[in-house]
């Protein structure tokens, strides 16, 4: 019988495909898809993998879609969670607090993009990336990446998941680390209120049991799972790393990448700056006088939380967010930093790379301040000890604002990134991407361009760059080549003479430059400062 003809099984997740509509049935819902015939890849866009989280699902963890008849088309991109902003205000509106597409609700969905086969079903046994999209966790979706530009640089070699995830207070109201949305399974709990009212550790396993279930049937292989993702998407990444202490059963990955990873200050849950962040959202809601806080939030229309979400975060102080994750003490167990001094991670194998100034875009660059006087309002817990000590360290580096971008970038980007590469001492690679101007988030156009070419349009470049992630998820290591002809000489894990693999370009003729360098002594340096005032940073 003509594949083509075959009907749905209704076996959970059996791909019964056509050359151009293939479906797969999850057994709550038919999802039918569709073939880019020009390069056999399959997209299944918009797939729901959890309940509208509204109404009395509102901040609690996910639960499972209902049942659906008939076959659900998935072949535009969903609607996106309400979006945020990074704080404006020219002052940390939480520095008193620190010793005391379609924006909706319903936008739990994911795509799968998977090489097809002659006859549009998926390749087997393939290793599988989960993207994390980012923006600062109040703002992002899934529809700027296609998984295609993965797939092509993967020599049609793996299976691509992206996916969403509720954002700002949607998301940070969530009742326990370890019950959210996303694949990456941090907490994300605003005060001791929200903790008490709702069913602990209840979504994280289903969701990820839901999504590795998928991709065995698009073609995946579940034990070849590598998580990946670009700044709050790489902080989300950071977190799934330390969950648990290292010791997350089942193994939910066997690799993670981050794309500048995002670690700002993260609280415990009853500490009193996101408490008093859950009391500005109870107030600006009036539910700060109802009997049941919980109940009453949930009842507050969808668009009015939309307005309370940008009036908090636009708020805060500039270029920073206010609603990321926090610690629990179960999921999360303690401070990031101290879990990778320690060596509690899962995983195999990391790939990390940062950008060259990775602070500037989240720095004021029309006001005059000196770089110790941006660290007492970037971290309010720090006194006048720490603020001599960053001037001390970074009075040689240039103008004060060049100062202060550093500092905003080194201790929020750069140096939680050299912590988690030392916690995964010779599993670890790490990488500079300094295409100037070298500012965050430039390196995302190298691994989506899409359909518009990147600043850098050099093939060589681009392939060099782009496929020493490609090859890392499929081999866990960049040195073992999608195609052995790229530019990209042998790579040193990171414990080896502290080895970074440096893309850049020439400034005169515009050649590419691909080749490995040592970190600098004292970046180092001022990493160990950062980390050594974890305690007031809290990170």
């Amino acid at each position: 019988m003509p594949l083509d003809r075959i009907q749905p099984v209704g076996v959970l997740g059996r791909l019964v495909s056509t050359q151009v509509s293939p479906i797969v049935d999850l057994g709550y819902a038919q999802y039918q898809g569709t073939v880019n015939t020009a390069n056999n890849v399959t997209h299944f866009l918009g797939i729901r993998y959890a309940a509208p989280p509204s109404g009395d699902l509102r901040f609690r963890a996910p639960q499972p879609p209902a049942n659906m008849s008939g076959v659900q088309q998935a072949t535009i991109q969903p609607n996106e969670c309400f979006q945020g902003s990074t704080g404006r205000s020219p002052t940390n509106p939480l520095k008193g607090r620190a010793t005391q597409v379609i924006e909706t609700e319903d936008c739990l969905f994911l795509n799968v993009y998977y090489p097809s086969n002659e006859v549009g079903g998926p390749l087997n046994n393939l290793p599988t990336l989960v993207w994390i999209h980012g923006g600062g966790y109040v703002s992002g979706a899934m529809s700027a990446y296609n998984g295609e530009d993965i797939i092509r640089q993967s020599d049609s070699g793996v299976v691509v998941v992206t996916i969403q995830y509720r954002l700002g207070l949607f998301g940070k109201l969530l009742l326990h680390p370890g019950s959210g949305d996303t694949l990456t399974g941090y907490i994300r709990v605003a005060g001791s209120a929200v903790k008490k009212n709702g069913a602990l550790n209840a979504g994280l396993r289903k969701v990820l049991r839901f999504a590795l279930r998928w991709i065995s049937k698009f073609g995946g292989d579940p034990s070849k799972v590598t998580i990946w993702g670009i700044s709050a998407g790489a902080g989300s990444v950071l977190q799934q790393v330390i969950a648990h202490d290292g010791r997350t059963e089942p193994q939910l990955f066997r690799a993670a990448i981050t794309s500048s990873s995002f670690l700002p200050s993260q609280y415990r849950f009853d500490d009193p700056i996101p408490e008093f962040l859950f009391s500005e959202v109870l107030a600006q809601t009036n539910c700060a006088t109802a009997t049941n806080s919980m109940s009453c939030l949930r009842a507050v229309d969808a668009t009015t939380l939309e307005a309370v979400n940008t009036n908090i975060t636009t708020s805060a102080f500039f270029g920073t967010f206010v609603f990321v994750p926090v610690v629990d003490g179960t999921f999360i167990t303690q401070r990031p930093t101290l879990s990778l001094l320690e060596g509690k991670v899962n995983g195999e194998a990391v790939l990390s790379v940062t950008n060259t100034f990775e602070g500037t875009g989240f720095v004021d660059q029309s006001v005059s301040v000196t770089a110790s006087n941006y660290s007492l309002e970037l971290f309010p817990r720090f006194g006048g000890l720490q603020a001599l000590s960053v001037r001390a360290l970074y009075s040689g580096l240039g103008t004060d604002l060049f100062q202060v971008n550093a500092v905003q970038g080194e201790s929020i980007f750069i140096c939680p990134t050299y912590y988690l590469l030392n916690a995964f001492h010779g599993r670890a690679f790490k990488g500079e991407f300094a295409i100037p101007p070298g500012f965050h988030g430039m390196d995302q156009a190298y691994y989506f361009p899409g359909d518009s070419p990147p600043p850098f349009n050099n093939a060589a470049f681009i392939d060099a760059f782009a496929q020493s992630f490609t090859s890392f998820i499929i081999n866990l290591d960049p040195n073992i080549k999608v195609d052995p002809t790229t530019i990209t000489p042998h790579w040193n894990t990171f414990d080896i003479a502290h080895t970074e693999m440096l893309f850049n370009q020439t400034a005169v003729d515009g050649l590419p430059v691909v080749h490995a360098i040592e970190t600098s002594d004292a970046l180092l340096e001022r990493c160990l400062f950062w980390d050594s005032v974890g305690s007031l940073t809290v990170q």
